[in-house]
């Protein structure tokens, strides 16, 4: 096991002259093997006008290049049993295909051939609208998308992390091939992109395939550096949204530090200890939900004692300065006032006094297990690998890894004291009007 103590496989690193980064990751008893290509584009690299046009990019690459006609990307993945997926964030638009070994040719084929020609036609674009304006549709009928929607939008003003990644429902209806084919050619292409194998395969063999298909791509991608800056936060910020359902909910938020900030490992420990589970060091960081944890500071305050149906925290490390989250769902009966002194009576408590021994002991033995498993099967090997260089390097994940195991229950404190400032808080509440059940 290598001295950080993360189980990660070796990894081979290229850089094509093209800008092209790619990680090579062989396992040799691995039965399959997985593609991954990550974009270092998302929701952050938007305007006004053309919000959501990362996401509406990343159902087009689906749609057709000049080897693979409309529905011949999922065929030829199928064929050879393989899954394949997408998704898009603030930070970065991520593909994948996981096959069996002996066809690994075939994602290699495909994400060459639309990284720089994917065929974003008039006319895919207008089907695909439709797709995508339901897909919007169905998540405004989540109070849970509406209320943190509302949060973001409150707590910026400047800066692009305002909108969330599937933009605003007046862009998706009025934004055009024209623009979206500017959006493409701007930014996606090979030197604003990390490509990852993982699995099985022959790193040798692997290595000169991917330079046969990948370097004679044009070196495309400009600058995705976002250079708008929020201004400090200044009062506390409120909203409150009303509409079908039956449970109360709230959603609090409090500026939090950029990825490169000297606080991140702290603020990391007060999300595990507030919500349960490490962010970086669990097997299901790659998964956009989180469990819960009866262990948890919010879940014994509000659940056991019957205030919340569900509580939890959450704050994932991003290229900029973003929001540190405490989502509640009130039980029947509860109302959003108490619930929300309840929350404050938590975090006010970890302000004041810090977290005590047991536990920081509890957290960094969750941290140590889930770097210990966190790189199982090549899919999830592909993810985590392609995760941390896209934000900034392998190395990133080995010294948070350190600096979690070694920073002081005083720097968690001070962090707590530093983070939920009443003048930084953002509060949204729903306020249910009866009808479907939300549960």
């Amino acid at each position: 096991m290598p001295r950080s103590g993360v189980r990660r496989p070796k990894v081979r690193a290229l850089t094509l002259s093209n800008g092209l980064r790619v990680l090579l990751a062989p396992e040799d008893a691995s039965p399959t093997a997985s593609v991954w290509v990550w974009y270092r584009v998302g929701s952050k690299n938007e305007e006004p006008g053309i919000t959501g046009a990362s996401h509406w990019v990343e159902h087009m690459l689906f749609e057709g290049s000049p080897r693979y006609g409309k529905g011949e990307i999922d065929r030829a993945v199928q064929r050879v049993g393989g899954e394949l997926n997408a998704f898009t964030d603030t930070d970065f638009t991520a593909y994948f295909t996981t096959v069996p070994r002996d066809h690994l040719s075939v994602p290699l084929d495909i994400e060459a051939d639309r990284m720089t020609r994917a065929a974003i036609t008039d006319a895919e674009v207008a089907r695909e609208r439709t797709v995508i304006h339901s897909e919007r549709e169905g998540n405004e009928n989540w109070p849970e998308f509406r209320v943190e929607e509302e949060l973001f939008q409150l707590a910026f003003r400047v800066h692009p992390y305002r909108w969330d990644a599937l933009g605003r429902r007046r862009d998706i209806e009025q934004m055009t091939a024209d623009q979206l084919r500017a959006y493409y050619r701007r930014f996606y292409g090979p030197k604003n992109a990390v490509l990852v194998v993982a699995g099985g395969f022959d790193s040798d063999r692997t290595a000169a395939e991917v330079r046969r298909r990948f370097s004679k791509l044009p070196p495309w991608g400009e600058d995705v550096t976002v250079h708008d800056e929020e201004p400090p936060a200044v009062g506390e910020r409120r909203s409150t949204l009303s509409g079908p359902g039956t449970t109360p909910y709230l959603q609090l938020g409090w500026r939090s530090p950029a990825l490169s900030d000297p606080s991140t490992p702290a603020t990391l420990i007060l999300d595990t200890i507030l919500g349960g589970e490490s962010r970086l060091f669990s097997a299901g960081m790659g998964q956009r939900g989180r469990r819960e944890h009866p262990t948890a500071r919010l879940y014994r305050a509000l659940v056991e004692k019957g205030l919340a149906v569900r509580a939890t925290s959450g704050w994932s490390p991003r290229f900029y300065p973003s929001l540190f989250t405490i989502q509640v769902q009130a039980a029947r009966g509860v109302s959003l006032d108490r619930l929300e002194r309840a929350v404050g009576s938590v975090v006010d408590r970890l302000s004041r006094d810090g977290p005590s021994p047991k536990e920081m002991a509890d957290v960094r033995t969750r941290i140590r297990r889930g770097a210990a498993l966190a790189y199982e099967g090549a899919t999830s090997t592909g993810f985590r690998i392609g995760y941390f260089a896209t934000l900034d390097s392998l190395g990133l994940e080995d010294r948070l890894y350190h600096r979690l195991l070694h920073v002081s229950l005083r720097a968690v404190r001070d962090q707590a004291r530093a983070l939920f400032r009443p003048e930084s808080r953002v509060v949204v509440r729903y306020e249910p009007t009866g009808g479907t059940d939300d549960e």
